[in-house]
């Protein structure tokens, strides 16, 4: 398995794997299926081209792109000491092999160059236990609930806000 950064030349896989993405777990992203479908291979190269507070990290199993997780830092001049995770997903058929767990870690480590980073923050759907009992895993603690976070076909879903303090202290897995 390699993790890397992606680029503008993975725009093609990034956006088959998005697609998968919101089909499959729908209720899991703020955006839609419907939305992004149509979404032009120059847009999402933009999308996912890394910049100095921004990046998406791409999961390779046998040269395909299996999961993937954004970072995105604040850009406030008060909120600059938080980053946020995005988009955090691994196939179906991929789960179970440790790489949602290898994708965060390297998130943590490549955030942590970040100078002035303090924390990293997250959401998650709460009945999604087993990307919970992940980030928890990595350190991260739930620090609220905000109710009908999402709505989709008429479903609402609650999400558990995480947060993880960082130290300089490597991320051990």
């Amino acid at each position: 398995m390699e993790i890397r950064k992606l680029n503008e030349e993975d725009a093609q896989m990034s956006q088959e794997l998005r697609l998968k993405a919101l089909k499959t777990d729908p209720e899991a992203f703020g955006s839609t299926y419907e939305r992004e479908v149509d979404f032009l291979l120059e847009q999402v190269a933009s999308r996912i081209a890394p910049t100095k507070n921004r990046f998406v990290l791409g999961a390779f199993h046998n040269g395909e792109l299996v999961g993937t997780v954004t970072f995105m830092r604040e850009s406030g001049i008060k909120m600059y000491h938080k980053g946020n995770i995005f988009g955090m997903y691994v196939k179906p058929e991929c789960r179970g092999m440790g790489i949602g767990k290898a994708l965060l870690v390297e998130l943590i480590e490549q955030s942590k160059r970040c100078e002035g980073l303090e924390q990293i923050n997250l959401a998650v759907v709460t009945d999604n236990f087993s990307a919970k009992k992940l980030y928890e895993s990595l350190g991260f603690e739930v620090y609220g609930t905000e109710r009908n976070a999402l709505k989709f076909e008429g479903n609402y879903y609650d999400e558990y806000l995480m947060v993880m303090k960082l130290t300089n202290d490597l991320v051990q897995y």
